[in-house]
Parts: C-alpha cells; sequence; structure tokens
C-alpha cells in the first residue's frame, strides 16, 4: 500500500484525529467550554453522546480509531501457507465487509467503526 493508504498516514491521520477531538472551544453565550460531544451527530446514542458515540468517517474507523489495533500482527496458516497477518489483510477485508464484527483473519478485529456502525 503506498499514497494514502500509506501505513505512515494513517497513523498521522489518527493522531490528527485524536488532536481534533481534544480541541474545546469557550462559548461565551452558554458561558461553558464546548467540545465535540457538544456538537457530533452520533446516531446510536443522540440523547448523550459521549466522544466514542460521535460518527467519523474516517478509514482509521476500520481500526475503531485505535492505534493498538493498527499495530497489531498475528501468526496464520492456511494448510501448508503460513505467515503474518495484520493491518493490510484486516483492511482488505473490512472494505468488502464493513459490517463485519470480526473479521476472518487471525486478528479477529471488528470492522464496524468506534461509535457501532458501519
Amino acid at each position: 500500500f503506498s499514497g494514502v493508504l500509506a501505513e505512515e498516514v494513517l497513523w498521522a491521520l489518527l493522531e490528527l484525529q485524536e488532536q481534533l477531538a481534544a480541541i474545546r472551544a469557550w462559548a461565551p453565550t452558554a458561558e461553558r467550554w464546548v467540545t465535540l460531544e457538544d456538537v457530533c451527530y452520533a446516531p446510536l446514542n443522540p440523547g448523550d453522546p459521549t466522544l466514542g458515540d460521535c460518527c467519523v468517517n474516517s478509514i482509521t474507523q476500520y481500526f475503531q480509531n485505535n492505534g493498538t489495533h493498527l499495530a497489531m500482527t498475528a501468526p496464520q496458516s492456511h494448510g501448508q501457507q503460513s505467515g503474518t497477518v495484520g493491518w493490510r489483510d484486516h483492511l482488505i477485508y473490512c472494505i468488502n465487509s464493513p459490517l463485519s464484527f470480526k473479521d476472518i483473519t487471525a486478528l479477529e478485529l471488528s470492522c464496524t467503526a468506534r461509535y457501532g456502525g458501519p
């Protein structure tokens, strides 16, 4: 993978998203700090969303915006062939099956986003 799907780009995107999620602004009219949770679209918890409920459309959602998931590798065998699966294998699976709760690799990661949707 190269270009926008290079591993370094995914790590940079994940870091940028974490920085954006931490932004807060003072709302003088409301006399309080406003965060992403106050303004985000949270389809599965619209009444009282947490940051994890916010719908953020990003390729890193295939890893639930979790660096540990992005860094995971696992040994996998198929018949006489064996190797190591990682983020590329998970991404390819999820692009084809975005609603899967567990991929078919040895990683066994979900393809659904952190907020629970596709």
